[in-house]
């Protein structure tokens, strides 16, 4: 028998939804709903500390409701987008309230965050869409907080190129990754589970066998990148060429100065900070992935100054490569970086430190240890994960003197 829906009050924004309180005055976590909203929720898990819950009818709604534009965006059904039912700028204001929490209560600063717009539409936006595929081989994404998979003939925020593979059975595969990336084919990263592990193939999406080969390339701003199928590159469209400029600006370099790029990936900064840093200077690109890492050394190939390393950042790593009057740009994934390479990299006395970093909690964590040797000039944020709960964020930071 389903339990009663308990009518809320949401308070305040917080990760993936609202917050309120039950009536015995356990807090509880709300989705599909906006600050200030009285809404019937259903709960879907509680314990003696919290509860979770989906609303599912709105009672008083906020004047920034608007209707999801997407039949999946819906209480129990697909979990990918936690704000297609809010306008954009109240979007922009919940990502930008939930981060100014992470930073004062983990960094312990109330540093002004500047968004940076961009002009392209959220619609068709993204270049990369990670499904599951459900018995019938069907394409699928994750309700929240679960496994299970709810099938889908379109994805609105995925590019309009990748709607061909939701009409392909792909019956026997556990994930698809659909890309498409530039101007070659999109295709599909197709991942099979068994006893043995895992296997991929390349696959068009048709479903029909692609060579295992087949490499993506894409002009960011007149750099060509060549992008391995297993090689990570930002999921929204406009998102290589803003961040490149935006660090560009940022990075306060002259000719014969060393550039170190952690979590390089293909490169994607190495080849303007090669640029500025000329001839002369230096640039090592560190990237443990190899995949990457053999694309970064392809996309530099007449580029003599820049050195691309195969290693993880570690203690050691940064211990050998940075010298005083360096200039780092890191752009870690999502855990942020390691404890031991963040204490040498406070210590390493680089003159300028430019964090790139999507997730609001792992970086404010860094900075509270970044900024004991570090100010923090300016950050920036980006939306470039549309109708979700994530900004993109670039810190600036400067050694203290």
């Amino acid at each position: 028998m389903n339990e009663p829906l308990q009518r809320i009050k949401i308070e305040r924004p917080a990760t993936g939804g609202g917050v309120g309180r039950l009536s015995d005055g356990k807090v509880i976590f709300v989705k599909h709903c906006l600050p200030g909203e009285v809404v019937d929720v259903s709960i879907t898990t509680t314990n003696a500390k919290m509860a979770r819950g989906d609303a599912i009818e709105i009672i008083e709604p906020s004047p920034d409701r608007v209707e999801p534009q997407c039949q999946y965006a819906r209480p129990g059904m697909c979990g990918g987008c936690d704000l297609q039912h809010a306008n954009k700028a109240s979007q922009v204001k919940w990502k930008l309230d939930i981060a100014k929490a992470h930073l004062e209560r983990l960094a312990g600063t109330d540093h002004e965050i500047k968004i940076i717009a961009n002009d392209i539409d959220d619609l068709g936006s993204r270049t990369r869409l990670r499904c599951g595929v459900d018995d019938e081989g069907r394409l699928g994404l994750r309700t929240s907080r679960s496994r299970e998979l709810i099938a889908i003939d379109h994805c609105p925020l995925a590019s309009d190129r990748l709607i061909p593979a939701f009409s392909t059975s792909w019956k026997g595969a556990e994930e698809v990754e659909l890309r498409a990336i530039g101007e070659g084919e999109p295709f599909g990263v197709v991942r099979y589970h068994s006893k043995r592990g895992t296997s991929i193939d390349l696959a068009r999406l048709d479903g029909s066998p692609l060579n295992s080969k087949y490499t993506s390339f894409a002009n960011v701003d007149g750099y060509q990148y060549r992008i391995n199928p297993l090689s990570f590159w930002q999921s929204h469209v406009g998102a290589p060429s803003l961040l490149v400029k935006e660090v560009m600006q940022t990075a306060e370099l002259k000719r014969g100065d060393h550039a170190i790029d952690l979590f390089g990936g293909v490169g994607l900064f190495s080849l303007p900070l090669a640029k500025a840093v000329g001839a002369s200077g230096r640039v090592t690109c560190v990237e443990s992935s190899s995949h990457a890492a053999q694309d970064a050394r392809y996309n530099s190939t007449d580029i003599s100054q820049i050195e691309v390393q195969e290693a993880t950042v570690t203690k050691r790593t940064i211990s050998n490569l940075l010298m005083e009057n360096s200039v780092v740009v890191l752009d870690p994934p999502r855990s942020g970086i390691n404890g031991a390479a963040l204490a040498e990299l406070t210590t390493s006395r680089a003159r300028q430190i430019i964090y790139v970093s999507c997730d609001a909690a792992t970086l404010s964590r860094d900075l509270a240890t970044l900024k004991t040797q570090y100010e923090i000039k300016e950050i920036k944020a980006f939306d470039l994960f549309p109708m979700t709960e994530h900004l993109e964020f670039m810190v600036n930071l400067e050694i203290m003197r």
